[in-house]
């Protein structure tokens, strides 16, 4: 498990070790992080589940930029939701993505990295995105306050062309 810096009251990865994990994906195949990360930076996005509208919308913007990143960066995008394969594959087909979605019905992925918490729709991950380098190291966190608060595609496109700095500057 990875070693966890407490920052204020909420547990942070930010230049950690990046926790490995292999999971089903919605191609009907077993997807593994430092698989991934021998060709290149890695994104690993956390999503509440297939009912979660704000997940939807945010894994849009990532199917956008998806095939960019990976052709000109060889970045790969691990999109984890804690549900079963077949409810994520109705989920990839209704929102039309073209990234594959990463089976977590147990949560526990999600809880190596932002956590999991009960809701009215159960077991659910806390919603999150994480930037981690070839090394395996975490450039990258936000840990969504708020269901609605999410990076965005094209950001993470840019921190990564700009050699995993803000490209906006520091504010």
């Amino acid at each position: 498990m990875t070693r966890r810096r407490i920052v204020g009251s909420i547990v942070s990865l930010d230049g950690s070790q990046a926790s490995d994990f292999t999971l089903d994906s919605t191609a009907g195949e077993e997807v593994t992080l430092s698989e991934t990360l021998d060709d290149g930076p890695t994104v690993v996005l956390v999503n509440r589940g297939h009912w979660c509208s704000f997940c939807a919308e945010q894994l849009q913007t990532f199917s956008e930029v998806a095939y960019d990143l990976w052709f000109h960066d060889n970045v790969d995008i691990l999109p984890v939701v804690t549900d079963p394969v077949g409810k994520l594959t109705e989920m990839r087909d209704r929102y039309d993505l073209d990234i594959q979605l990463l089976a977590d019905p147990d949560g526990s992925v999600a809880d190596q990295y932002s956590g999991t918490e009960q809701t009215s729709h159960g077991l659910t991950g806390i919603a999150a995105t994480y930037v981690i380098d070839t090394d395996g190291t975490v450039r990258y966190e936000q840990v969504a306050d708020h269901p609605a608060d999410r990076t965005q595609g094209n950001f993470v496109r840019y921190f990564i062309r700009n050699d995993f700095a803000n490209p906006f500057g520091d504010g």
